[in-house]
């Protein structure tokens, strides 16, 4: 079995530079980030050293609430496709592993220039997921996912007949009892959204996924501020089975 594994650092030192996103030629429909370098892997242990490649590669800075905070959001993205020799169909499925970056409030975390500007980034693209959540779980006939560079490349994992599961972290210390209670609030939205096919209906239905592909998810949002993070970086490392 061959396997195939992309890895890119998209290092943004301007937020508001484009993160180059495009539609696969291969007519997949999926959406894709063009410039990934394609590394060879035979086993678990190929992937988790692409993995730690990229672990290494995040940004980190210190700030008042942690000192190794990570100043990003990261992605591990996993296609594998199987052919059945007897049926002669071939079927692939999609596996999204997001550590998304905590909200940071920055009276408390004491941000300033470049570390201000990413606290900036992160509340904003953490503020288009919510409103993502908020269209999804109204069943509302436009779902703004191209209002970040976050949902616009997530999308096929948040529609259609994706799997989703989500887990909220929440700080135990009373100073953030207001910001557990916001986090565990979104919690409670994200668990009332239904995906399914007749739900998806966004703004490009060109990037729709194919009938035999399957988007499984599991974000990971630190929402404690113990880890404020920003979205100045975003790591992709994507392996497909062949």
């Amino acid at each position: 079995t061959k396997r195939c594994g992309s890895c890119s650092d998209l290092l943004r030192e301007n937020p508001g530079d484009k993160l180059d996103i495009r539609l696969n030629p291969d007519g997949s429909g999926q959406l894709y980030v063009p410039g990934l370098t394609e590394i060879t892997v035979q086993s678990p242990e190929d992937i988790n050293k692409v993995f730690e490649l990229g672990h290494m590669n995040r940004a980190t800075a210190c700030t008042n609430l942690n000192e190794h905070s990570s100043r990003s959001h990261a992605l591990l993205i996993i296609i594998v496709s199987g052919f059945n020799s007897t049926a002669g169909t071939r079927t692939q499925g999609k596996l999204n592993l997001v550590d998304l970056a905590g909200s940071e409030r920055i009276g408390k975390s004491g941000a300033e220039g470049s570390r201000l500007r990413e606290a900036q980034c992160i509340n904003k693209s953490l503020s288009a997921l919510g409103d993502v959540i908020s269209a999804l779980r109204g069943k509302y006939s436009h779902v703004p996912f191209r209002n970040s560079r976050l949902t616009y490349l997530l999308q096929d994992s948040l529609s259609g007949d994706s799997k989703t599961l989500m887990m909220v972290q929440v700080s135990p210390l009373p100073g953030n009892m207001s910001e557990s209670v916001c986090s565990l609030k979104f919690a409670q939205r994200v668990r009332s959204v239904e995906l399914n096919s007749s739900s998806r209906r966004h703004e490009n239905s060109s990037t729709s996924s194919s009938p035999t592909h399957n988007s499984v998810e599991v974000t990971l949002s630190s929402a404690q501020l113990v880890s404020a993070e920003t979205f100045t970086f975003f790591g992709i490392f994507k392996i497909k089975v062949d």
